[in-house]
């Protein structure tokens, strides 16, 4: 793997630390480095493009903004489960972390830039969603199904499958993420 997409995953994750498995936490560094590699997308450009482009062009809500807030939200989550569940419901908080932060690692193959520089959905991403995107790269970057799962099932293309605790909670902090500044009440 190139270490300048590398460093350059690492420094838009600190998050990775999280992950005590060293081995998995490197697989997961390499996926966004290679991520990165494929992609027209810069660091720069992921915090500053809008999350989605689903609401509008003058969403001020950066993708990096967006995707740090899930993997925060995911941890806290997958905390407060093994706190009041223990047992009954157990998290196991590295896949739940790598697979929160690897959850749209395939958006970056979406994004193509006009002569302007300004970010849209290219022709692959109209014909492969980042769910599958993602998984295809991290599988090749030796990334266990556990968290290949998640990354999958994490949008709607999840809702026909049985998902894991752990992809549950990554789901729904991305939509607790994303459904109010798409569908919420203004009053």
């Amino acid at each position: 793997m190139d270490n300048q997409f590398v460093k350059q995953a690492q420094e838009l994750w600190p998050e990775l630390e999280w992950i005590k498995d060293a081995q998995l936490r490197e697989k997961v560094t390499n996926t966004w480095a290679l991520a990165l590699e494929k992609s027209v997308m810069t660091p720069d450009d992921l915090s500053r493009i809008p999350f989605t482009l689903l609401c509008g062009p003058d969403l001020k809500v950066s993708f990096m903004d967006h995707k740090r807030a899930v993997v925060h939200i995911a941890r806290d989550a997958g905390n407060k489960c093994k706190e009041f569940f223990g047992e009954e419901l157990p998290v196991n908080m590295d896949v739940l972390i790598a697979g929160a932060i690897l959850a749209d690692v395939g958006k970056l193959l979406e994004y193509e830039k006009d002569q302007e520089g300004k970010s849209f959905q290219g022709n692959y991403g109209k014909y492969l969603r980042h769910p599958f995107s993602g998984v295809s790269l991290a599988e090749a970057c030796g990334v266990p199904s556990e968290v290949c799962h998640i990354i999958a099932t994490h949008a709607g293309e999840g809702n026909m499958v049985k998902r894991s605790t752990e992809a549950y909670l990554v789901h729904h902090s991305d939509f607790m993420t994303f459904l109010p500044f798409k569908d919420r009440l203004k009053i």
